[in-house]
């Protein structure tokens, strides 16, 4: 009697089981580009599966959708993206997919840094260049995910947690590093202007020719103007970006005597072989590259 009964609790377990791995499913994950489809991969793990439309190494601001975008986007059980303007040609390339869901914004809640573009103050989209604002990413991306898989949310949950302590880490391992430079060397020239979190939370001024967007061009006269503040902050390092077009900064850099600190990485990861594969990676690289720059 004894033994039936245990051979029919194991039957009722195997089924129970079974029945757990019917309901356990993949979630089919659209992320708009590179950094963001890593942190998303990071909170998900096994049970999302990650596309991200902008290739490695591609440039967000000038990224031209095809239809395999489309059609990933159409298979979806989320989008996520990180919003503020960022994606300009996200809201066209939805609606040619038909896609019945709304991109999930992954930077709502964070405090927005404000800035002078063409004229105009606006929104700086570059927020995961400030750690801290990737811990806000990751608690939107949580529970993102688990809305759409309940039967995951104590996996997500874990994952999150783990990861965001490894960012928290990142984030104070960035102030410690950069607050040992003296403050009046804390100047740097970038390609393009996508560092203002990173300047804000970590106390980096950067000076750059082009404005949020790299589809902008600067004038000769904003040029010269740039050429001028250079010379007189004393600014004594120069940096480019992997994405974005280096040869108007290294211009700049020849006619004010700045040095070559190395390549940066602001709005695209690496290929897997690189020195920024995933988002924590990209950053130290840019926290260190930085630190010896500007101590030159």
């Amino acid at each position: 009697m004894i033994k039936q009964l245990f051979g029919g609790l194991l039957a009722a377990s195997a089924l129970l089981g079974a029945a757990n791995l019917a309901e356990a499913k993949t979630l089919n994950v659209v992320a708009s580009f590179g950094v963001l489809a890593d942190v998303v991969k990071n909170v998900g793990g096994d049970s999302v599966n990650v596309v991200s439309l902008v290739p490695t190494g591609g440039d967000p601001h000038v990224f031209e959708p095809t239809p395999t975008d489309a059609r990933n986007i159409s298979g979806a059980d989320l989008v996520f993206i990180s919003g503020f303007g960022f994606e300009g040609w996200i809201e066209r390339l939805v609606e040619a997919s038909g896609y019945k869901g709304k991109p999930i914004v992954v930077s709502e809640g964070i405090s927005t840094h404000k800035m002078e573009d063409d004229g105009k103050t606006i929104t700086d989209p570059h927020v995961w260049n400030s750690a801290a604002n990737v811990g806000i990413w990751i608690g939107n991306i949580e529970k993102a995910l688990a809305k759409a898989d309940p039967e995951d949310s104590a996996v997500f949950r874990a994952n999150a947690e783990h990861y965001a302590k490894e960012v928290a880490d990142l984030d104070a391992y960035a102030k410690k590093a950069i607050s040992a430079v003296p403050k009046d060397r804390r100047k740097v020239l970038t390609s393009h202007d996508a560092l203002g979190y990173f300047g804000r939370e970590y106390g980096v001024k950067f000076l750059s020719p082009v404005g949020i967007s790299t589809e902008a061009e600067a004038s000769a006269g904003d040029v010269a103007r740039l050429i001028d503040q250079i010379k007189k902050e004393h600014v004594k390092v120069y940096f480019f970006e992997n994405s974005n077009d280096p040869r108007l900064v290294r211009q700049i850099a020849d006619a004010t005597g700045a040095q070559q600190g190395g390549e940066l990485f602001v709005e695209a990861l690496s290929p897997k072989d690189g020195p920024a594969p995933d988002y924590l990676t990209m950053f130290k690289h840019n926290v260190d590259l930085l630190v010896a720059g500007m101590n030159l």
